[in-house]
């Protein structure tokens, strides 16, 4: 099913790349929308955002800087998920986004366990392809290690999977706002949304050059300062496109994870963890299944994926491939997706892997 709504499609046919909006049903009953610069019969290649964020990321900097173009112009089918609960995911078969606590009742396990599987199936599906090339970034590596451990068989759709800021062990997350988090994260007795879209935000970031700079900072608190590689004159874009939204359940998952140096299912307590779990605390995703050919890609000031726990997550994966501590000290969370030099220092290299890699 298609149709040309969103402002994700919009942003892609301004620069007169071919654009189709999907919607996949996973089995839980939530409607995804899949985003994708088609180029039929090209081998496909899925890409997945992190939290809070969309699609858009992939294409937000433009036909010379995104990684989405860049694909594509050299020779994929591109298709760009979006997880449940953002702006472009928030529909379901039955509950209301506005009016249902309830759809907001998962964690990114949800996203790894349902959309990442359905969403997968569907572009397999849809181009004839036995495997496709994955990239995630930060929780898109997150709900991919959730996907692979969990369902194993999964591993066999894909050519290699590049984690760009991969998420898994948080033990060194060094962000100043993780107070901030805690604190959010213990509302979350039911289904609570999380910073949804609105424009408000934008609107408050631009009323002056004085509120532009304390936003400038408090994006730069959470993912690392790298003035160099920040466009500050696409601000205005970011802000329009993120937040995109999710559940405070996947800020409270990823704040457990940090306090109990884990990689581990979301913790509900003793009682209701025998319930789900037949155990008392939650059970560690089992790493060693994830037999995928992995890329990992890191830098050394990210604030929320640290050197020290990508290290750590290298040596539990089974078929690490390239293993990539970026050596720009000043690189953040952000710097190889959006980065100014982001396609020569670090795509190019992504691009050249993936093409050893084939899709039968």
């Amino acid at each position: 099913m298609m149709s040309m709504s969103s402002v994700q499609a919009q942003l892609i046919a301004k620069y007169n790349y071919p654009v189709e909006t999907h919607y996949v049903t996973t089995p839980d009953e939530y409607i995804l929308r899949l985003h994708r610069i088609p180029k039929p019969g090209a081998p496909p290649v899925f890409l997945m955002h992190g939290m809070m964020d969309s699609s858009a990321t992939w294409i937000l900097m433009g036909p010379q800087k995104a990684l989405g173009y860049y694909l594509w112009d050299n020779g994929y089918d591109v298709w760009m998920g979006n997880a449940r609960g953002n702006r472009y995911s928030s529909n379901h078969t039955k509950l209301d986004a506005e009016k249902n606590a309830e759809f907001w009742l998962f964690s990114w396990h949800e996203i790894g366990f349902y959309d990442l599987p359905a969403s997968i199936d569907y572009v397999l599906q849809q181009t004839g392809f036995k495997k496709t090339g994955y990239f995630g970034h930060s929780q898109g590596t997150t709900s991919f290690w959730v996907m692979c451990s969990m369902h194993p068989e999964y591993n066999e759709k894909i050519t290699m999977m590049h984690a760009l800021a991969p998420v898994a062990f948080m033990k060194h997350m060094r962000t100043p706002l993780l107070s901030y988090g805690r604190t959010a994260a213990k509302m979350t007795a039911g289904g609570v949304r999380f910073l949804p879209r609105t424009d408000v935000l934008w609107k408050t970031c631009f009323t002056s050059k004085l509120t532009e700079t304390t936003c400038l900072e408090i994006y730069y608190q959470l993912v690392g300062k790298d003035v160099e590689q920040t466009n500050a004159t696409m601000l205005p874009i970011i802000l329009g496109h993120v937040p995109a939204g999710c559940s405070l359940k996947q800020l409270t998952h990823y704040i457990q994870l940090v306090a109990n140096d884990r990689f581990c299912q979301y913790d509900y307590g003793p009682v209701e963890n025998m319930k789900r779990y037949q155990q008392s605390s939650p059970p560690d995703y089992p790493l060693a299944k994830i037999t995928a050919r992995v890329g990992l890609y890191y830098t050394y000031n990210d604030n929320l994926s640290s050197e020290e726990d990508v290290k750590r997550l290298a040596a539990l994966l089974p078929n690490v491939v390239e293993d990539c501590l970026y050596p720009h000290v000043h690189w953040n969370h952000m710097s190889m997706t959006w980065g100014i030099d982001a396609r020569q220092m670090a795509h190019k290299k992504m691009l050249e892997i993936m093409k050893k890699y084939s899709y039968e």
